[in-house]
């Protein structure tokens, strides 16, 4: 009986020590634990370090008008007499809601009076919203200028004037100059303007032909500047909108618009002559 009261002990001693080695252990886990918990707490209340880009504004215009019937038919027969085609033929594209274009021209013979020449295009090319790229209207804006700058380098222009024009669309400028070409002296207007995410660009010029008068460059431009009236307006009466949450809007007479495709995947419409 004494001898197994010290073995007892023994025992019993051995035993608690894994025991406080366990609960030891325990206790140092916890901490480890508390440790990454509070590393994890700050580091989901830390800023993002990437900012998220704020999205462009919606394209206000998503289709386009039938090129041929933005500009009225007296219009056009004042314009372009004896024109040879009065609904107007069709530049040539692969999509028509993102590039479009037409032109009428004609001759007058008056016989021995000699005959006027006149020729009238007008063109358009919309912008669709790109994240990378920009909202519609700057994509616009940037044509603009593009289109002005390759409206004053035409080959063999002389007497070039550009004028910036108001109460056309957002953004117009003329400009006009002269061209002999066939042996005849031309008379030119361009007239390049921007309305939202549309940017229309209009040519008239004419001349005359067997000894009659060359047209005055006034009544060149006041032509012009008739016409491109009719064919901005014809934008927005003519073309599908978008309301502010960029949804479209459908203009009385029209009906809504297919997906289209980026302006860059059409094809240039024909040259202006």
């Amino acid at each position: 009986m004494h001898r197994s009261a010290p073995r007892l002990t023994r025992i019993l001693a051995c035993a608690a020590v894994p025991v406080m080695l366990v609960v030891a252990g325990c206790s140092s886990d916890s901490g480890d634990e508390g440790k990454k918990d509070s590393a994890s707490s700050s580091s989901s209340t830390a800023p993002d370090a990437k900012e998220t880009k704020a999205s462009v504004e919606p394209a206000k215009f998503t289709q386009l008008p039938d090129p041929c019937k933005t500009i009225g038919a007296k219009t056009v027969t004042a314009l372009v007499p004896k024109t040879k085609t009065k609904a107007g033929t069709p530049a040539k594209s692969s999509d028509t809601s993102a590039r479009a274009g037409c032109s009428w021209n004609g001759l007058d013979d008056k016989g021995v009076k000699g005959s006027q020449y006149r020729w009238l295009d007008v063109g358009f090319t919309r912008f669709d919203s790109d994240q990378a790229l920009g909202s519609g209207a700057e994509r616009a804006q940037q044509d603009f200028a593009k289109q002005v700058t390759k409206a004053k380098a035409a080959e063999g222009a002389k007497k070039i004037a550009e004028t910036s024009l108001t109460g056309i669309g957002d953004q117009a400028t003329t400009i006009t100059y002269d061209l002999t070409k066939t042996s005849e002296d031309f008379k030119y207007a361009t007239i390049v303007t921007r309305t939202a995410n549309v940017v229309v660009t209009l040519t008239y010029n004419g001349a005359g032909y067997a000894g009659a008068k060359t047209p005055s460059a006034d009544d060149i431009l006041k032509g012009a500047e008739k016409a491109v009236k009719e064919a901005v307006a014809s934008v927005a009466s003519g073309g599908t909108q978008q309301d502010p949450a960029g949804e479209p809007t459908k203009p009385a007479g029209t009906t809504a618009p297919d997906k289209t495709t980026a302006p860059d995947k059409t094809t240039a419409a024909d040259d202006k002559k």
